[in-house]
């Protein structure tokens, strides 16, 4: 059986009347787990290299992302840990499983008192080894994505995890937002189905260019679980709109899981022409927008104790 992940981002805007609704929808048109991130503006690490970018010969070399507006704009989208915890007793009437992507150490605890058993990962994080014993030590079961990150990561985290009997899953992801159809490379879920026992992936494609093509695509291509972002809003009401499937295209996910393989093979032959494209390898370099995605985004938040800042990364005490 193939589970969904509706992530809601902060396509909630920080209301939580959106957010309930976001909550049954998502559960009504067949979503497993409903997804909010646990992310706090004050956690933001300002980071001098991102203030203005740098740029050589056209090239971008450092991506541009002001701390001021950032730390503005997360601000608005926060939801607190009390509303976090009604956000878990709302999914529980919907039946709907409720999860978090945590992005800091220090909210490691707060968040096991949610009462959640699964965490999600993000992908920047899938080599924070510091980070992974932390949620290893208090979750069941850990969702990880892997974009934007290297073999040896993967593999170091997949071994420790086994090693000290934690479930987990990976999940394939590409971090160009929005990605291509001929940047989804399919195929690299074989290497990571030699990894973990649940492979997914998780789908930042263009929804008015593409539609849901790349998530059917994994389904078919043997995904056993699908993240996508999910919005109840108009596509220009938040920053993610624009990769966010609604109910309808929720609901057609799920229909289409439930066919057979045969059935989904004959609906990819007819209705996907790109399917062969998306493949792509196993095993490759980085894109230059990984890269530049990567040094933005691992880092982008860190735990403060007093003057000091502490990334996920960092093997100290807290």
């Amino acid at each position: 059986m193939v589970k969904f992940i509706a992530e809601f981002c902060q396509n909630h805007k920080g209301d939580k009347a959106v957010l309930q609704e976001m909550i049954h929808q998502a559960a009504e048109n067949g979503a497993t787990y409903g997804k909010i991130q646990t992310i706090f503006a004050d956690d933001l690490a300002f980071r001098s290299e991102f203030e203005d970018g740098k740029t050589i010969e056209g090239a971008v070399v450092t991506i541009k992302r002001p701390y001021k507006s950032e730390y503005e704009r997360l601000k608005n989208l926060e939801l607190s840990y009390e509303e976090q915890a009604w956000f878990v007793r709302e999914c529980g009437k919907y039946g709907l499983k409720p999860l978090t992507t945590c992005f800091t150490r220090g909210s490691v605890k707060e968040i096991v008192k949610l009462g959640m058993d699964t965490i999600k990962v993000a992908s920047y994080d899938c080599g924070s080894f510091p980070l992974i014993r932390d949620f290893a030590a208090h979750f069941r079961h850990l969702i990880i994505s892997t974009g934007a990150t290297y073999d040896d990561e993967c593999e170091r985290t997949a071994a420790y995890l086994k090693g000290v009997g934690v479930d987990f899953s990976f999940l394939h992801c590409v971090t160009i937002y929005p990605t291509p159809l001929s940047e989804i490379h399919l195929n690299r879920m074989k290497y990571l189905q030699r990894l973990a026992s649940e492979v997914g992936f998780s789908d930042h494609t263009l929804v008015n260019r593409d539609g849901i093509k790349a998530s059917l695509a994994a389904i078919y291509y043997g995904a056993n679980l699908i993240e996508r972002h999910f919005t109840i809003l108009t596509q220009s009401e938040t920053k993610d709109g624009p990769v966010s499937i609604d109910s309808a295209r929720l609901k057609e996910l799920l229909e289409f899981s439930r066919l057979s393989k045969e059935e989904q093979k004959t609906y990819i032959n007819e209705n996907v022409p790109e399917f062969p494209m998306m493949l792509g390898m196993e095993k490759r370099e980085l894109t230059n927008e990984e890269r530049l995605n990567r040094a933005y985004y691992r880092g982008r938040f860190a735990t403060r104790r007093g003057d000091r800042i502490i990334y996920n990364w960092e093997d100290v005490e807290l």
